[in-house]
Parts: structure tokens; sequence; C-alpha cells
């Protein structure tokens, strides 16, 4: 069985399904195919914050309403700092910081919205790719029934994550990897328990712990921990003893725990962001470690990009400008906040513990974290780029 479309977009994420809504937005045909189920998608706890330039963006589509949620980020962080707890105001300049907005609420408002504006999701389908050097696409995969479909489109956008079909279909040699290992990872813990602050981050001798709040009864945490460490290993006693040591204070309550992952931090970049007529979008062209919150920002901004490009070349009379322009200006942006993310993530993590990049690295984190406090200049900056204005 065969179709035809505009756009086939690879995974129902936030790239995907913010890309698809903008294609619909602007009357282009797409279709959007998931590998996993529906209600895999839209049950994966992971955080999020919604920057201004984000927001923004959702307004000039007329989006806003439709799929932002949650509490807008005050622009204050709660932190922690060798037992000391401070509270770094940063000026905005009225501007604001965006939204709370973990990604799962996103993506469930996302997908409403595209179903509901007769957009085609497709789940559970595991896609093949060809002809993506070529004029005409071809996205192949069996449906449910075991049939063979085929969808011909024009063009391949390609936002199914770091481990997706997308960019694994590119020949070897067309992409340069670039990327960075900071040599710790994160536990990451999600348990049952009301957050005791909205936020809060330490920085301590045994290394960064962070606590943020994911509704009324649960709360996401993380901790720094070295790259060999085993899940298994951490008991819940020893996550929550481990917790109360880094704050500095006892937990109002030691709740279920239910999720333990380790995650090792890094950064990565792909050049160029296209092959042929694919495109990659979000984590499949680009990774920021988590400390930066900008992951799923950078994904809005491809998609804004991704659309806009996409919606001139159909109205343009075939004209590819924006098209051809698409990896470099994603590219400048990228590498702007993979600057910011490795500048703030070594800052934090390294203020506390010195064992991983020593004395010297430390004493310099903590003279850039404290230029934050006493500096109008760095805070106005740091500022801009925590609100995505830079």
């Amino acid at each position: 069985m065969s179709e035809n479309t505009t756009v086939v977009v690879v995974g129902a994420g936030v790239a995907g399904l913010t890309l698809g809504n903008l294609l619909l937005r602007n009357g282009i045909d797409c279709v959007v195919v998931e590998k996993r189920s529906r209600e895999y998608v839209e049950s994966r706890q992971r955080a999020g914050v919604v920057d201004a330039r984000g927001e923004r963006m959702f307004h000039e589509w007329g989006l806003a309403d439709r799929v932002l949620g949650g509490a807008p980020f005050d622009m204050v962080m709660n932190l922690q700092i060798g037992g000391e707890r401070r509270l770094l105001e940063l000026e905005s300049d009225g501007a604001g910081g965006g939204r709370f907005c973990p990604q799962q609420v996103l993506v469930r408002n996302l997908t409403e919205l595209f179903v509901d504006s007769g957009g085609d999701l497709r789940y559970e389908v595991d896609v093949s790719l060809t002809d993506i050097d070529g004029e005409r696409p071809l996205v192949t995969y069996r449906d449910g029934a075991g049939s063979t479909r085929e969808i011909v489109c024009e063009f391949v956008a390609g936002c199914d994550g770091d481990r997706g079909v997308s960019r694994a279909s590119i020949p070897d040699g067309h992409l340069t990897r670039h990327s960075h290992e900071y040599g710790y990872a994160w536990l990451t813990i999600l348990a049952e328990v009301p957050a005791q602050r909205q936020s809060m981050m330490a920085m301590h001798d045994r290394g960064f712990a962070g606590q943020f709040g994911r509704g009324p009864s649960a709360s996401r945490f993380y901790l720094q921990c070295p790259l060999d460490s085993v899940v298994a290993e951490w008991t819940a006693e020893r996550i929550w003893d481990e917790l109360e040591l880094r704050f500095g204070e006892p937990m109002a309550r030691r709740g279920a725990i239910t999720s333990t992952q380790l995650v090792p931090l890094r950064s990565v970049v792909y050049d160029p962001m296209h092959y042929g007529r694919l495109y990659l979008l979000g984590d499949a062209a680009h990774i920021v470690p988590p400390m930066s919150a900008k992951g799923m920002n950078l994904a809005l901004h491809d998609a804004d990009v991704f659309a806009k490009a996409v919606t001139h070349y159909i109205a343009g009379d075939r004209d590819s400008t924006l098209l051809d322009a698409y990896s470099p200006t994603c590219l400048r942006h990228v590498w702007n906040y993979q600057a910011f993310a490795m500048w703030w993530t070594e800052a934090v993590h390294n203020v506390g513990d010195a064992s991983y990049q020593g004395g010297f690295r430390q004493q310099v984190a903590r003279a850039d974290l404290e230029r934050l406090f006493v500096s109008g200049s760095a805070n106005r900056l740091f500022s801009e780029f925590i609100a995505g204005l830079n």
C-alpha cells in the first residue's frame, strides 16, 4: 500500500509533534510515525522548562493556549553552596524565564492538538528510510495487520532521538560527530514525595545534588556520581542518606522510589544537520547535558526553523533558500548553547567536588559562581541564556 505526503516526521516527541503542528498550521500535509505506543510516549517522565524563546514561538504560531502549561519560571535559583543557602535572583529585565513544563505534559498537549486538528499520527510502527538523497524519499513500515505500507514524500524530518533510525540511515562519512564527555554521571531518581521546594541545587564536596518538583506528590532528584557507578548499589536507604547529606537537611518524608537511572553527562553535535532530503531535529542532531535545561528548547528551535523553511519552499515555487540554510542556522544556535551548557555544567559540578578536575578548577568554578551574585553584567548575561534570549 503506497501513499503520498509532503513531510514524514519520524518520532512523536517534542520535536516531532511541534513540527507536525506547525506544518498543519500552514496547511502542509504530513504524517507522524512513532515506534513506541502512545501510552509509552505520553508517560515518559522527563524534566522540562520551556524558555522565553520557546514560549514566544508558541505564541507567534497561535498555539500557546493549547500546549503550554505549568507555572512560570520565576528566575530565582535556590542554591546551597558549601552548606550555605543562597538565592540567586536573575535579572530578567521583565522578559521572564518561560514556564516549568515537564516534557510529558508538553507531549500530551501537542498530541491532543495534532489529533484534534486532523493530523495523521501512527504509533507502534518500525520504519525504514530509503532514497533519502533523491527527490522522493520512501518511508516503509509494516502495520498491525502485517501489511507493508509505503509513504512517498518530499522531505523526512528525523525527530527520533539519539538512537533512532533517522540518523542511522545516513551513510558513513557524511556527518561529523563532535562530542565532549564530562567524566561523571547523574543518578536520576523519581520518588513519590512532594517537593520541599520547587527546586533546589546543592554543591557539596561529595558532588552535585538537585531536587525538582514533579506535580503535587512526586519529585525528581539528581546525584552526581562516578561513571562506573552501578544502579543496583544505590539502595533506597543509601539514596535518601546521600540526599540528606548533600542538601544538609533531613527529608520531610522518605517515600517510594519508582525509578532510578544512570545518565552519563555529555555534549554531542552532528554537522551538518541534514543529508539529502532528510533533516535532523532535536536529539537526533545534538545533545546537551540536562543541567542546562536546553535540550527541549533546542528541539523547539529546530522545529520552528524547519517548519518555516518547508513553508517557504512549498509557497515559494520550490525556492530552497531556507532549506539550504537550515543546518547553518540551527548550528549557530546549537553551538551558542553548547558553550553555555558546558560552562554551567562544569561550574556547578566542580564547585563542590574537586576529585574530578582538581582544586584549581574548583576555585575557578567558585569564582565563576560568585560573579553571578556580585556582577550585574555577568548576572544579566547568564539570565539571557537561561531565558533563551541570547
